[in-house]
């Protein structure tokens, strides 16, 4: 699929804004929404000096009409919907869960009626989570996940695997050009210092010298992918013809304990190792890696940033906006 014209929701997020990035880069013509509920302008700082990025302010779980509106005005039909828009941590979508729960359903809906409506074609920014605390591992995207619905991440647990069966019902009664990625662990510039997960935590209170704190015994594990690997699969992913209809893991199956993560970040930062344990939270899952044999076998896609030179990439910018208190 050649570049054109990409519409972006949650283009002020972590992901959302490298993925305007590249597809400016790619030569696409780029269309940016974003209500900054927990994005910021600054993430679109330099895609808002290009001339082939509109940025529109607006809520896609309320305002759908007037961004068609707006976008009819400027004579621009996008032939591509990527659709980020959510809070995305534990922190964020437990202020925030009922905002969460909408745009994963209403504005997933609002979404897919706008590919319908232009033909465009449409992905769905899932998650890892849909999985729970699995009870297969690695997790393969046939498996239907070990799903807590009445708990503290429900909201975004189920909001996302709603959101995937909404896409699917589209896909069954109306024939759009529709595919979901599950999203593993990401990690990378532009994460809030306070983002709440556990890269920006580790990274933060070694900077500071404090101990870092580890939930549990630190044995419960996680893959991390660093963003611009996560951005290159989305990119093929979206292209590719084969993902019409699938779904697709994406992440690091490189497998790593939270206190072994732990001895990396402060090797890397330079600090001395130390930890406070604290209580391990409600359904928080024990073991998480991804199985990505269909994203190799489909897009040819595979992580390639070690995770030592990722971190360095990523405290970078967090020693950096540390310093300027940006």
């Amino acid at each position: 699929m050649a570049a054109g014209n990409v519409l972006i929701t949650g283009a002020g997020g972590f992901l959302g804004s490298h993925l305007v990035d590249r597809y400016l880069a790619d030569g696409a013509a780029v269309v940016g929404i974003d209500n900054y509920l927990t994005g910021s302008p600054a993430n679109l700082k330099a895609a808002g000096e290009n001339p082939s990025f509109v940025f529109i302010r607006a809520n896609v779980s309320e305002d759908w009409d007037s961004i068609v509106e707006t976008l009819a005005s400027r004579g621009i039909t996008p032939q591509l919907i990527l659709h980020f828009a959510s809070p995305a941590s534990p922190v964020d979508y437990a202020e925030h869960p009922l905002e969460t729960m909408a745009v994963n359903s209403a504005g997933t809906q609002n979404a897919l009626e706008a590919a319908l409506r232009w033909n465009a074609r449409f992905l769905f920014a899932s998650t890892s989570e849909c999985y729970g605390d699995p009870l297969e591992h690695p997790q393969r995207e046939s498996y239907w996940g070990n799903v807590n619905s009445f708990g503290p991440r429900s909201c975004y647990d189920e909001s996302k695997r709603f959101g995937e069966a909404l896409t699917y019902s589209y896909i069954q009664q109306s024939n759009v050009d529709a595919r979901v990625i599950r999203i593993f662990n990401t990690y990378g510039p532009r994460m809030r210092l306070n983002d709440g997960r556990v890269v920006p935590n580790f990274i933060m209170q070694a900077l500071r010298g404090e101990p870092l704190t580890v939930f549990g015994t630190g044995s419960q594990t996680r893959s991390f992918c660093y963003v611009d690997d996560l951005v290159e699969g989305i990119v093929r992913c979206a292209a590719s013809e084969r993902t019409r209809g699938v779904v697709v893991n994406l992440g690091n199956p490189e497998e790593h304990a939270i206190s072994e993560f732990a001895q990396i970040v402060c090797r890397v930062v330079g600090v001395p190792l130390k930890i406070v344990e604290t209580a391990l939270p409600v359904d928080d899952p024990g073991r998480r890696c991804p199985d990505i044999t269909r994203a190799r076998d489909f897009l040819d896609w595979e992580p390639e940033v070690s995770l030592d030179e990722g971190l360095r990439r990523t405290i970078d910018y967090f020693r950096a906006r540390a310093t300027t208190g940006a």
